[in-house]
């Protein structure tokens, strides 16, 4: 995800980030520890060609679909359901 600005240092590794509209109406915090976050490296489009368009995100941020391949496993029940998804990019989380 990202990459974002930062906002806001509160001294103690924490920071704000400018999260865009569809991530706060999903109630995503805007505040991350700095173990969270990394420093953006933009894509080398001549050494991974096309990687950028392959990357995984919101189909349509109105709706709020995710370009979800498969449902690969899950744990857990009702609120405490967890989920193994392989995403169109082909990733597995």
């Amino acid at each position: 995800i990202g990459p974002y600005s930062i906002l806001k240092d509160f001294g103690n590794e924490s920071f704000r980030i400018a999260l865009p509209s569809h991530l706060k109406a999903r109630g995503v915090h805007n505040v991350f520890h700095a173990l969270l976050l990394r420093i953006h490296v933009p894509n080398n489009d001549h050494l991974f060609p096309g990687h950028a368009e392959n990357q995984v995100g919101l189909i349509d941020e109105v709706s709020g679909e995710w370009a979800i391949e498969q449902i690969i496993g899950h744990s857990g029940s009702k609120m405490d359901s967890l989920f193994q998804v392989k995403w169109k990019s082909g990733d597995i989380t």
